[in-house]
């Protein structure tokens, strides 16, 4: 059994349990100050008796109480009307209890309800007007509480929800330009080599599968992301054919670090067509990840790449390296980084760095080889 106060329930057996140490606390400070100048003297029981008969009538009547403020609460702009409905109730209420305890009292005292009534009106109907006004703050106060909570929770849930439409956005802005190469590079070798373009629409579909996961939110382990990675990469060594290698070095304990989903698809495709998209002969992609303290770090380098002077070049090549700012940013604010360095010879890596963070639940997406890695 349960007594609901507001929007908040309690346990009878707590709610009893409350009341009593009420009531024995004003027993204990009636029987300390009993006998003080012209007062008669009385045993503990007595005190505790009466004290019980007015606080377990206000125990009954809390619930009250509280639906009373939430019908009229004093609150812009009607404060007025709801201090004034207030006001009236708890002179009601109030009496209400004082006739209460009189009956009781009249159960275990020789005198008559008349006297009885006129004892509580005369002794505790200042304490009732102040636990009426106690237990419409208490409510007042839970009511406010609950509703910051409130506001705290749909503050969070909305910013969770921006940022989630945000990285949708972000992550959506990285498709288009290399379905559209893909699917022309296909159109182009259905003349040339039909098995060449067969391959090539495999993988492609199964990228595009991928593409459309949600893996139950924004982030995969690595060991995922470097099977969709793989994915791409067989499509472009298909459409670049000897022109274009691959390399993948990867340390073992990163391979269940959590990273953005497809965050490596767009930096690989800057480093392939600012590399050999760009420029003659050929050219060799070079992925690696391994751990540095708290820190995951993973480099993308391509060998026929060079990077112009300018603050432009050295921000990032285009709206891929861009959005995958933003999409870190988002994710792990001033955690995480993201840049172009020069590599001697020839040729650019770009880096990343974020939190490193095993990714917790298990794996549903097919498992990385190191095999399937060209050498």
């Amino acid at each position: 059994m349960k007594i609901r106060l507001g929007s908040t329930e309690i346990g009878f057996w707590r709610y009893l349990a409350l009341w009593t140490l009420v009531a024995v606390v004003f027993a204990i400070q009636s029987s300390l100050t009993g006998g003080l100048g012209d007062r008669p003297s009385f045993g503990i029981f007595t005190y505790l008796r009466w004290s019980m008969v007015q606080w377990y009538t206000w125990a009954a009547l809390a619930p009250t109480v509280f639906r009373l403020a939430e019908r009229y609460p004093v609150r812009a702009p009607l404060w007025l009307r709801g201090l004034g409905a207030q006001l009236l109730a708890s002179v009601c209420v109030t009496f209400v209890a004082m006739v209460a305890g009189a009956l009781v009292s009249t159960l275990f005292e020789p005198s008559g309800f008349a006297e009885q009534l006129w004892f509580f009106l005369a002794q505790h109907f200042a304490t009732g007007l102040l636990t009426y006004w106690a237990l419409f703050a208490i409510h007042q106060a839970m009511h406010f509480y609950a509703e910051k909570t409130r506001r705290e929770v749909e503050a969070s849930r909305l910013a969770t929800e921006l940022a989630q439409s945000r990285l949708l956005a972000l992550k959506s802005q990285l498709q288009p330009h290399f379905l559209f190469n893909t699917l022309h590079a296909i159109v182009t070798l259905l003349d040339e080599d039909k098995v060449s373009a067969e391959d090539m629409l495999l993988r492609l579909s199964d990228l595009l599968r991928a593409f459309l996961e949600d893996y139950d939110g924004q982030e995969i382990s690595l060991r995922q992301e470097l099977t969709l990675i793989e994915l791409y990469l067989g499509i472009q060594r298909t459409r670049f054919k000897d022109r274009l290698t691959t390399q993948i070095y990867i340390a073992p304990d990163t391979l269940d670090c959590a990273v953005p989903s497809l965050i490596l698809q767009p930096i690989v495709e800057n480093a392939i067509r600012h590399g050999i998209g760009q420029r003659v002969g050929s050219d060799n992609i070079e992925i690696e990840s391994r751990r540095e303290g708290d820190a995951l770090c993973i480099d993308v380098r391509n060998r026929n790449s060079t990077l112009a002077a300018g603050p432009a070049d050295s921000a990032g090549h285009g709206i891929g390296l861009s959005n995958t700012r933003l999409r870190l940013k988002e994710l792990y604010g001033d955690a995480a980084e993201v840049r172009l360095d020069m590599i001697w010879p020839e040729g650019v890596a770009c880096r990343i760095r974020i939190p490193f963070r095993e990714l917790e639940g298990p794996d549903d997406a097919p498992e990385f080889s190191p095999e399937l890695a060209p050498a």
